[in-house]
Protein backbone atom coordinates (compact mmCIF):
# COMPACT_ATOMS: atom_id res chain seq x y z
CA UNK A 1 0.00 0.00 0.00
CA UNK A 2 1.30 3.31 -0.60
CA UNK A 3 3.08 5.45 2.07
CA UNK A 4 0.78 8.44 1.05
CA UNK A 5 -2.66 6.59 1.35
CA UNK A 6 -3.15 7.48 5.12
CA UNK A 7 -2.17 11.08 4.56
CA UNK A 8 -4.92 11.49 2.05
CA UNK A 9 -7.46 9.99 4.41
CA UNK A 10 -6.54 12.69 7.12
CA UNK A 11 -7.41 14.94 4.66
CA UNK A 12 -10.24 13.56 3.02
CA UNK A 13 -12.71 12.14 5.42
CA UNK A 14 -13.85 15.65 6.94
CA UNK A 15 -16.69 16.63 5.16
CA UNK A 16 -19.09 19.84 5.11
CA UNK A 17 -20.94 22.63 3.08
CA UNK A 18 -23.78 25.32 2.98
CA UNK A 19 -23.43 28.50 4.46
CA UNK A 20 -24.46 30.42 8.01
CA UNK A 21 -25.28 33.91 8.72
CA UNK A 22 -22.31 36.23 9.58
CA UNK A 23 -22.84 38.46 13.14
CA UNK A 24 -24.11 41.97 12.42
CA UNK A 25 -25.88 44.59 14.61
CA UNK A 26 -26.42 48.38 14.50
CA UNK A 27 -26.25 51.17 17.28
CA UNK A 28 -27.10 54.32 17.55
CA UNK A 29 -26.31 57.64 19.84
CA UNK A 30 -27.47 61.59 19.83
CA UNK A 31 -25.63 64.69 20.02
CA UNK A 32 -28.10 66.60 22.86
CA UNK A 33 -31.60 67.12 22.89
CA UNK A 34 -31.46 70.07 19.66
CA UNK A 35 -29.93 67.33 17.37
CA UNK A 36 -31.84 65.27 18.10
CA UNK A 37 -35.31 67.37 17.39
CA UNK A 38 -33.40 67.61 14.00
CA UNK A 39 -32.95 64.10 12.80
CA UNK A 40 -35.98 63.19 14.67
CA UNK A 41 -37.35 61.25 11.22
CA UNK A 42 -33.91 60.02 10.34
CA UNK A 43 -33.21 56.54 10.27
CA UNK A 44 -29.56 55.69 11.44
CA UNK A 45 -27.14 53.97 9.15
CA UNK A 46 -26.62 50.69 10.51
CA UNK A 47 -22.79 50.46 12.21
CA UNK A 48 -20.30 47.00 11.58
CA UNK A 49 -19.65 46.00 15.27
CA UNK A 50 -16.09 43.95 15.75
CA UNK A 51 -17.12 40.62 14.41
CA UNK A 52 -16.57 37.83 17.11
CA UNK A 53 -14.62 35.30 17.83
CA UNK A 54 -14.73 31.61 17.55
CA UNK A 55 -13.98 28.58 19.70
CA UNK A 56 -13.70 24.46 18.69
CA UNK A 57 -17.48 24.37 19.95
CA UNK A 58 -18.65 27.36 17.80
CA UNK A 59 -17.14 25.16 14.69
CA UNK A 60 -18.20 21.56 15.66
CA UNK A 61 -21.70 23.11 16.14
CA UNK A 62 -22.06 24.69 12.42
CA UNK A 63 -20.25 21.94 11.18
CA UNK A 64 -22.62 19.33 12.96
CA UNK A 65 -25.38 21.43 11.85
CA UNK A 66 -24.64 21.72 8.07
CA UNK A 67 -23.12 18.48 7.73
CA UNK A 68 -23.69 17.18 4.25
CA UNK A 69 -23.13 13.50 2.90
CA UNK A 70 -20.86 14.60 -0.41
CA UNK A 71 -18.82 16.88 -1.46
CA UNK A 72 -16.71 17.34 -4.32
CA UNK A 73 -12.51 18.04 -3.43
CA UNK A 74 -9.07 18.96 -5.75
CA UNK A 75 -5.80 17.59 -4.34
CA UNK A 76 -2.92 18.31 -5.42
CA UNK A 77 0.03 15.91 -5.61
CA UNK A 78 3.67 17.17 -5.07
CA UNK A 79 6.59 14.78 -5.89
CA UNK A 80 10.27 15.25 -7.40
CA UNK A 81 9.64 12.83 -9.36
CA UNK A 82 6.71 14.62 -11.37
CA UNK A 83 7.60 17.72 -13.53
CA UNK A 84 4.37 19.25 -12.67
CA UNK A 85 2.02 18.55 -9.55
CA UNK A 86 -0.72 15.88 -10.13
CA UNK A 87 -4.13 17.14 -10.01
CA UNK A 88 -6.92 14.83 -8.63
CA UNK A 89 -10.55 15.77 -8.54
CA UNK A 90 -13.51 13.52 -7.40
CA UNK A 91 -16.01 13.51 -4.88
CA UNK A 92 -15.75 12.25 -0.68
CA UNK A 93 -19.00 10.31 0.56
CA UNK A 94 -20.40 9.41 3.52
CA UNK A 95 -23.33 6.90 2.26
CA UNK A 96 -23.82 5.78 6.26
CA UNK A 97 -23.11 6.48 9.70
CA UNK A 98 -20.20 3.31 9.51
CA UNK A 99 -18.82 3.72 5.71
CA UNK A 100 -16.25 6.83 4.61
CA UNK A 101 -15.74 6.83 0.63
CA UNK A 102 -13.19 8.52 -1.53
CA UNK A 103 -13.65 8.16 -5.15
CA UNK A 104 -11.46 9.60 -7.44
CA UNK A 105 -12.65 10.63 -11.46
CA UNK A 106 -9.75 12.58 -13.10
CA UNK A 107 -6.89 11.62 -13.77
CA UNK A 108 -7.90 8.25 -13.52
CA UNK A 109 -10.81 6.61 -11.48
CA UNK A 110 -10.10 4.89 -8.09
CA UNK A 111 -12.22 4.41 -5.62
CA UNK A 112 -11.33 3.62 -1.78
CA UNK A 113 -13.85 2.98 0.79
CA UNK A 114 -13.23 2.39 4.75
CA UNK A 115 -16.09 0.76 6.30
CA UNK A 116 -16.52 -0.50 9.63
CA UNK A 117 -12.71 -2.54 10.38
CA UNK A 118 -11.85 -2.82 6.91
CA UNK A 119 -10.69 -0.35 3.90
CA UNK A 120 -10.90 -1.35 0.41
CA UNK A 121 -8.77 0.20 -2.80
CA UNK A 122 -10.93 -0.75 -6.14
CA UNK A 123 -8.64 1.04 -9.37
CA UNK A 124 -9.98 0.79 -12.83
CA UNK A 125 -8.52 -1.84 -14.48
CA UNK A 126 -6.97 -3.81 -11.85
CA UNK A 127 -8.42 -6.26 -8.73
CA UNK A 128 -10.15 -4.49 -5.75
CA UNK A 129 -7.63 -4.96 -2.87
CA UNK A 130 -9.29 -5.05 0.83
CA UNK A 131 -6.91 -5.12 3.97
CA UNK A 132 -7.65 -4.53 7.92
CA UNK A 133 -7.57 -0.83 9.13
CA UNK A 134 -5.57 -2.53 11.99
CA UNK A 135 -2.46 -2.57 9.63
CA UNK A 136 -3.00 0.90 9.27
CA UNK A 137 -4.01 2.68 12.82
CA UNK A 138 -3.86 5.69 11.50
CA UNK A 139 -7.12 5.21 9.38
CA UNK A 140 -8.63 3.64 12.23
CA UNK A 141 -8.08 6.69 14.52
CA UNK A 142 -9.61 8.71 12.04
CA UNK A 143 -12.52 6.58 11.15
CA UNK A 144 -13.55 6.87 15.26
CA UNK A 145 -12.55 10.77 14.83
CA UNK A 146 -14.45 11.42 11.72
CA UNK A 147 -17.40 10.16 13.52
CA UNK A 148 -16.75 12.06 16.46
CA UNK A 149 -16.30 15.30 14.16
CA UNK A 150 -19.44 14.96 12.83
CA UNK A 151 -21.48 13.88 15.97
CA UNK A 152 -19.93 17.01 17.95
CA UNK A 153 -17.94 14.75 20.00
CA UNK A 154 -15.69 17.63 21.27
CA UNK A 155 -14.64 15.15 24.26
CA UNK A 156 -14.14 12.15 21.82
CA UNK A 157 -12.50 14.22 18.99
CA UNK A 158 -10.39 15.00 21.85
CA UNK A 159 -9.17 11.94 22.25
CA UNK A 160 -7.41 11.85 19.03
CA UNK A 161 -6.37 15.46 18.36
CA UNK A 162 -5.67 18.35 20.61
CA UNK A 163 -7.49 21.25 19.19
CA UNK A 164 -7.49 24.46 18.75
CA UNK A 165 -9.65 27.03 17.18
CA UNK A 166 -9.21 30.35 15.45
CA UNK A 167 -10.43 33.52 13.73
CA UNK A 168 -14.18 34.94 13.42
CA UNK A 169 -17.29 33.45 11.49
CA UNK A 170 -16.15 34.52 8.27
CA UNK A 171 -12.66 33.34 8.58
CA UNK A 172 -12.05 30.30 11.04
CA UNK A 173 -9.14 27.78 11.64
CA UNK A 174 -9.45 24.72 13.45
CA UNK A 175 -5.91 23.14 14.10
CA UNK A 176 -6.05 19.26 15.18
CA UNK A 177 -2.71 17.95 16.34
CA UNK A 178 -2.22 14.19 16.71
CA UNK A 179 -1.88 12.27 20.46
CA UNK A 180 -0.43 9.49 18.81
CA UNK A 181 2.84 8.99 18.54
CA UNK A 182 3.06 7.30 15.02
CA UNK A 183 0.73 9.81 13.67
CA UNK A 184 2.61 12.58 15.04
CA UNK A 185 5.77 11.44 13.55
CA UNK A 186 4.56 11.69 9.90
CA UNK A 187 1.53 14.81 10.71
CA UNK A 188 2.47 17.56 12.36
CA UNK A 189 -1.40 19.16 12.34
CA UNK A 190 -3.82 18.65 10.02
CA UNK A 191 -5.86 22.22 9.76
CA UNK A 192 -9.84 22.80 8.52
CA UNK A 193 -10.05 25.75 7.18
CA UNK A 194 -13.47 27.51 6.87
CA UNK A 195 -15.98 30.29 5.95
CA UNK A 196 -19.37 30.20 8.47
CA UNK A 197 -20.29 26.78 7.84
CA UNK A 198 -18.62 25.94 4.71
CA UNK A 199 -15.93 23.58 5.05
CA UNK A 200 -13.20 24.45 2.07
CA UNK A 201 -9.77 23.50 2.78
CA UNK A 202 -7.91 20.84 4.43
CA UNK A 203 -4.25 21.48 4.70
CA UNK A 204 -2.34 18.14 6.16
CA UNK A 205 1.40 19.51 7.52
CA UNK A 206 3.45 16.28 7.19
CA UNK A 207 6.69 16.07 9.42
CA UNK A 208 8.59 16.85 6.20
CA UNK A 209 8.04 18.51 3.43
CA UNK A 210 5.09 21.12 2.40
CA UNK A 211 1.82 21.31 3.91
CA UNK A 212 -0.57 19.83 1.70
CA UNK A 213 -4.06 21.38 0.76
CA UNK A 214 -7.06 19.64 -0.33
CA UNK A 215 -9.56 21.96 -1.83
CA UNK A 216 -13.51 21.16 -0.75
CA UNK A 217 -16.83 22.75 -1.41
CA UNK A 218 -16.78 25.84 -3.42
CA UNK A 219 -12.97 26.14 -3.18
CA UNK A 220 -12.58 22.85 -5.44
CA UNK A 221 -15.37 24.46 -7.77
CA UNK A 222 -13.47 27.28 -8.02
CA UNK A 223 -9.98 24.91 -8.95
CA UNK A 224 -10.42 24.16 -12.41
CA UNK A 225 -6.96 26.31 -13.13
CA UNK A 226 -5.13 25.55 -10.50
CA UNK A 227 -1.74 23.38 -11.30
CA UNK A 228 0.52 24.53 -8.58
CA UNK A 229 0.88 23.99 -5.23
CA UNK A 230 1.45 27.96 -4.41
CA UNK A 231 -1.93 28.32 -6.65
CA UNK A 232 -3.94 26.00 -4.14
CA UNK A 233 -2.32 27.34 -0.96
CA UNK A 234 -4.00 30.85 -1.96
CA UNK A 235 -6.91 29.22 -2.88
CA UNK A 236 -7.16 27.76 0.70
CA UNK A 237 -5.94 30.29 2.43
CA UNK A 238 -8.88 33.09 0.36
CA UNK A 239 -12.02 33.70 1.79
CA UNK A 240 -14.33 35.58 -0.60
CA UNK A 241 -16.04 38.74 1.19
Amino acid sequence: MPRTFPHRWQAGCLLLAMLAAPAWSATQSADGAQRASQSRDRVPAPAAVAPRSVDADWILQRLTQHGATATPFVELRVSSMLKRPLVLSGEYRRPDADTLVREVRTPYVETTTIRGTEATIAREGRAARTFSLARVPELAALQGSFGALLAGDRKALETVYALEADGVPADWTLTLSPRDARLAGRVTAIVLRGRDAELRCIETRPKQGDAQPTLLGSAATAAAAVDSLDAAQRLCHDVPR
